[in-house]
């Protein structure tokens, strides 16, 4: 076994390097990083290596002239024929200590011995226990990427179930035709890698340059990109082949907005037949700032053409995969804070639990992901440190009801699939109490334990929800066992609104890596757990209702 190979590339920044706003271009970065990783995967192959795909990357700060960048690329751990690598970007300036983290990214190489040899990688060793961590999240990511485009697909088919509704009807929106975009390349030998082939970088440079003039054309200012979404490399091209680049927005969400780009390569003969050669496409993520540095809105897109809602409803999918993926692979255990409940700090967690609540709720940013049932709707919050996701019901029973039926946890057994068993461990107050509730067990792992507060609050004044907060606290009367994992929740809970004889209910909660497995899977498409457990109880609630009635 040989030591992770790793390669260290520092670059200045100069004016040729930037944007308009002085800004790193991000395709001059996508081409420092591409070059860091492919350059540490052939230190470990010891043979020519190619860019077989990219995983999503989130860039988080921009550098200016004069500063200085950082590329670390390592390989994380080696297949047969690939290697996945992963680059950690950071950004320094020398007149001072500041340093940030710009990005992380990870990359798949395929090793091209000379002459089509056999490949048989060397595997790479462990020197410390973030390579270990490292080596298994990479079968983790890998299982990820060859399931990628199934799930994609899946959730595509099933955004499409009311995609005319969609795209069609929304006031205002405007024509994605019109931010069609396309521009062709002709392959010279600067833009070539030592192979002969065109450097993967440079494409995706290409791919950044058009993707920003057609999300120009539909917010009228200059975004910047924020994100790439997981792509791969179809095929190859080398120098004297023309790339025609076509780029168009395929759908916005609120502060940021989807760019698809597809690339096709003609050589010469090729050229003159139309005979393309699909080699990639890629899906870029923007947001755009006005003159006060503030995220600005993008308006709505419509599409009336087959192709043009297969690429709305790509998007959507595509948001949610990204969603799920960001938790998905956090396998650090929950760093419990919590403190432990005891009679001093009674009041002040109460108060919290239904403030926390209230707050989350009313948070702006909070995204549509799924629409598929008319009467349960979807959404997510994106923030540094948290996904929060919220589900909204339509139920035919008076909120009176909803309230009392929701609040006691132990009917939650009735319908929320993943709950095993629920029992009152403490009546702190009439409004207050303290359940032990325990869980399913998730993909063959230890069940979980929750241990949480209810707080229970009817309206104080007409307009006002009746409130239902939940999240955990520590006892010692009953500690953590062998047999559970015990889990944490922040902040979650009801908020149910009176809407004539029926309610309107929603549900929040704050994603941790202990309650994420129970959402994620909705978000990567494998099944449709949330919307399942929503319609599990609205027809409890409304059978509830019904069964009174008949009495």
């Amino acid at each position: 076994m040989a030591a992770a190979a790793q390669v260290h590339m520092c670059q200045t920044i100069f004016p040729a390097h930037t944007n308009y706003r002085g800004e790193l271009g991000a395709g001059q970065l996508l081409k420092w990083i591409d070059t860091t990783a492919c350059l540490a995967a052939e230190k470990h192959a010891g043979m020519p290596c190619v860019t077989a795909s990219v995983d999503d990357i989130q860039f988080e700060e921009t550098a200016r002239v004069g500063q200085i960048i950082s590329i670390n690329a390592k390989v994380n751990r080696a297949f047969t024929t690939s290697m996945e690598v992963s680059v950690k970007v950071t950004l320094q300036d020398p007149l001072t200590t500041f340093q940030k983290l710009i990005c992380v990214a990870f990359s798949t190489y395929v090793a091209k011995p000379l002459h089509n040899g056999k490949v048989d990688l060397k595997p790479v060793e462990f020197v410390t226990a973030q390579d270990f961590l490292e080596h298994t999240l990479a079968a983790e990511r890998r299982k990820i990427r060859l399931d990628h485009e199934r799930v994609c697909k899946n959730l595509v088919e099933e955004c499409g179930m009311n995609s005319e509704q969609v795209c069609n009807q929304e006031e205002g929106a405007i024509s994605t035709d019109l931010t069609h975009v396309q521009s062709t390349e002709l392959v010279l030998p600067p833009h070539a890698n030592h192979q002969g082939n065109t450097f993967g970088g440079q494409i995706m440079a290409w791919m950044e340059t058009v993707a920003v003039i057609s999300a120009s054309r539909l917010c009228r200012l200059h975004p910047t990109l924020k994100s790439v979404d997981m792509f791969k490399f179809r095929g190859p091209s080398t120098v004297g082949d023309r790339l025609v680049f076509n780029a168009i927005v395929n759908n916005t969400f609120q502060k940021s907005i989807e760019v698809g780009v597809r690339v096709e390569a003609f050589n010469c003969e090729e050229w003159a037949k139309g005979q393309a050669r699909h080699i990639n496409s890629a899906f870029l993520i923007f947001n755009a700032v006005n003159e006060h540095g503030e995220l600005i809105t993008f308006p709505r897109v419509k599409s009336i053409t087959k192709d043009g809602l297969r690429r709305y409803h790509g998007a959507i999918a595509r948001k949610k995969i990204r969603l799920a993926r960001k938790y998905i692979l956090l396998k650090q255990e929950d760093n419990c804070t919590l403190d432990f409940w005891d009679r001093g700090n009674q009041a002040d967690k109460i108060e919290s639990n239904v403030t926390a609540l209230t707050v989350l709720a009313e948070k702006p940013g909070w995204e549509m992901i799924s629409t598929s049932l008319d009467y349960i709707k979807m959404f997510t919050l994106e923030e540094t440190d948290a996904l929060s996701v919220k589900v909204e019901m339509q139920v035919r029973i008076s909120s009176e009801l909803a309230f009392s039926l929701l609040s006691d946890f132990r009917h939650h057994v009735q319908w929320a699939k993943h709950y095993s068993t629920c029992k009152v461990i403490q009546n702190v107050t009439e409004e207050d109490k303290i359940y032990h509730i325990t869980s399913i067990s998730i993909n063959g792992n230890k069940p979980d334990d929750f241990l949480i507060l209810v707080s229970q609050r009817k309206p104080c004044k007409t307009g006002d929800p009746y409130i239902i907060a939940v999240r955990s606290v520590a006892l010692t009367s009953v500690p953590p066992s062998e047999n559970y994992c015990r889990r944490e929740i922040k902040c979650a809970g009801f908020l149910i609104y009176p809407d004539g004889n029926s309610s309107f209910v929603s549900y929040c909660i704050q994603g941790t890596p202990g309650v994420m497995p129970y959402v994620a899977a909705t978000l990567d498409g494998s099944s449709k757990s949330i919307e399942d457990t929503a319609s599990g109880c609205i027809h409890f609630l409304e059978l509830q209702s019904s069964t009174m009635d008949c009495i």
